[in-house]
């Protein structure tokens, strides 16, 4: 046990940081590595691969996982900003590429290949993304001569065109919701609320319109009749064998018929050889860490913070609720990983990224040290060494 008279960076990271947050993060990792157990050997078999192929590698993943989230937690608000707007150049840079001259995996160029290593870029510029959004925002917030509002607004087209055209319209919805909603917090008027809402069915139309593979996902989903379903048909049958107390680990059957129980399906896997009652339970732990960091989030009085801490588990939420939306039918499928449940290393080094970030923002610091980070204008404190 640590002691606070202690006074080294390991204890006061200790003391200030948020550890419901680790606790509910270190429980979904270790959720993941169970239900892979159930998810991924099918698939490895299926491929040629040894039986717990990519149960093995996920567990060689948390390690760097973890690393990441106790690393980035370490630092302060300014290196969190810059670190983030690296991080956003680099990923959109790297999308571009993939764009062009990345391989083709199910009709799209989503990855850059490092020798035997593959990188999904687009999944490093979302939580990148959103710091520097909120980041705009809140120095247009606190400064007059800043155009925070407008460097925002432009932040958006930059990011998405190049992962419309890999294509990846998942992404590319997940990112734009999450904008949305921080020109909401922001400050954004209801009659612009509902200007983007319609902008962006308008946006959904034109996809539908000239990206056939956005055309088609929507039209199987839609037409339940025409038997092209192959996926959602699986998905529901997986559910309804389940039950409320699932048929018991490694018994279920639907995992064998889709191909990616392991990444975007796992969720199936889950209701069927676990049963409702964990789904319901897994679904619990996510509103939680939500709710915990939407609550961490009006505590703070910085306005970055703020608007960051809301943005990345705004961004953590509604991809965990598209992926489990996708699996009980609710929404065409969209490619996207159940967080820190799937399988994904991209996507897991992604998440730590992210989750780092919102640790770190969420740290109890001094109200000087909170304030000697803002920009130059802003009223000093009042109060010295007050924790928020």
């Amino acid at each position: 046990m640590m002691s606070r008279a202690e006074r080294t960076p390991l204890t006061d990271w200790w003391w200030t940081v948020d550890r419901g947050l680790l606790a509910g993060l270190c429980a979904l990792m270790v959720a993941g590595l169970v239900f892979l157990m159930g998810g991924g050997p099918p698939v490895a078999e299926k491929i040629g691969l040894p039986t717990f192929h990519f149960l093995n590698r996920q567990a060689l993943y948390l390690a760097p996982t973890l690393l990441i989230i106790v690393a980035v937690s370490f630092l302060s608000l300014r290196h969190i900003r810059r670190v983030a707007l690296g991080t956003w150049l680099l990923g959109v840079a790297l999308c571009i590429l993939a764009g062009k001259f990345g391989p083709e995996i199910k009709g799209a160029h989503r990855w850059i290949q490092f020798g035997p290593f593959g990188l999904q870029p687009s999944e490093f510029v979302k939580p990148a993304f959103v710091v520097v959004a909120a980041w705009a925002f809140s120095e247009g917030a606190q400064r007059r001569d800043m155009p925070g509002g407008f460097l925002a607004i432009l932040l958006l087209p930059v990011t998405i065109v190049p992962l419309v055209l890999q294509p990846d319209f998942g992404q590319t919805m997940l990112i734009t919701i999450v904008w949305c909603a921080l020109f909401f917090v922001a400050g954004l008027h209801w009659f612009w609320v509902a200007g983007l809402g319609v902008a962006g069915l308008l946006g959904v139309g034109v996809a539908y319109k000239f990206l056939y593979h956005v055309r088609e996902r929507i039209d199987r989903f839609m037409n339940t009749d025409s038997g092209d379903n192959f996926q959602g048909f699986w998905a529901h049958e997986s559910f309804n064998a389940g039950g409320w107390f699932g048929v018991g680990p490694g018994e279920g059957l639907a995992k064998r018929h889709l191909p990616d129980a392991h990444t975007d399906f796992l969720f199936s896997v889950v209701g069927e050889e676990f049963g409702v009652l964990v789904c319901l339970g897994l679904v619990t732990l996510f509103a939680y860490l939500v709710m915990r960091g939407l609550k961490l989030a009006r505590r703070t009085d910085d306005t970055f913070s703020r608007l960051a801490i809301t943005g990345l588990v705004t961004l953590f939420g509604m991809q965990a609720s598209i992926n489990m939306a996708v699996n009980v039918q609710l929404m065409p499928a969209k490619g996207m990983t159940l967080p820190f449940v799937s399988y994904g290393g991209s996507s897991m080094l992604s998440l730590a990224l992210g989750m780092g970030f919102l640790v770190a923002l969420t740290r109890k610091r001094p109200r000087t040290t909170t304030l000697s980070q803002k920009p130059p204008g802003t009223a000093p404190a009042t109060v010295a060494g007050v924790m928020r």
